[in-house]
């Protein structure tokens, strides 16, 4: 029977394979597209055999769907984790999605391929991990969803807003404004896109100048 430390050693290791197979999956899909990618490349470009990839998912497609949880899950929990920071230093709703602007931003700057590949798949319907997807996307939502629920129970914002277009219509313009960013304006620093996407947030959401 494998003790605890053992145990906690292989799920480690298994652990730190399938990060490498995400990382070398989301770079050659990137590149090259869903179809176009091999299972033989993944391997390859993880520095793992073929096997290796089979042993951790069933199928390149369960790969991908699986990249899809693990990464729309991060960007989740670092939202999350943003609006309970605001929360705990006493700040306003507002502030809590200034500060979930940012670690979107901060999540799209650490893994700008697996973005574009979020993006794209939204708008695909023939794919075989669609549903998932949308579970995943909602959950990301929902976070924004709470914090103007809040917003409006307080008082600081209009019971007018629908408050579920408004959280996807934030999501959406961090992920857009931060691709555009990535491939048309990469001069321009993160503290730069944040300060520009704050001022747009202070105008139309709390109606401050």
């Amino acid at each position: 029977m494998e003790s605890s430390s053992t145990a906690s050693r292989t799920g480690s290791r298994r652990e730190a394979t399938r990060q490498r197979l995400y990382e070398a999956a989301v770079t050659l899909i990137a590149e090259q597209g869903f179809s176009a990618t091999t299972v033989d490349e993944i391997a390859e470009r993880a520095g793992v055999a073929k096997g290796t990839v089979y042993y951790n998912f069933a199928s390149k497609s369960v790969l991908f769907e699986e990249l899809l949880r693990h990464g729309v899950g991060l960007l989740t929990a670092s939202l999350r984790q943003a609006a309970e920071q605001a929360a705990r230093r006493g700040r306003g709703r507002v502030d809590a999605l200034d500060a979930m602007i940012r670690a979107g931003l901060v999540f799209i700057d650490r893994y700008p391929a697996f973005t574009q590949l979020y993006v794209a798949e939204l708008w695909r319907t023939n794919r075989a991990w669609q549903s998932t997807l949308l579970v995943v996307r909602q959950e990301a939502v929902a976070v924004v969803e709470g914090v103007l629920r809040e917003g409006v129970a307080s008082g600081e914002f209009s019971e007018e807003i629908d408050v579920p277009l408004t959280a996807a219509a934030l999501v959406g313009m961090v992920l857009v404004a931060a691709l555009d960013w990535k491939a048309f304006q990469p001069e321009r620093s993160l503290d730069d896109v944040h300060a520009a996407l704050s001022r747009l947030l202070q105008g139309r959401v709390s109606g401050r100048g």
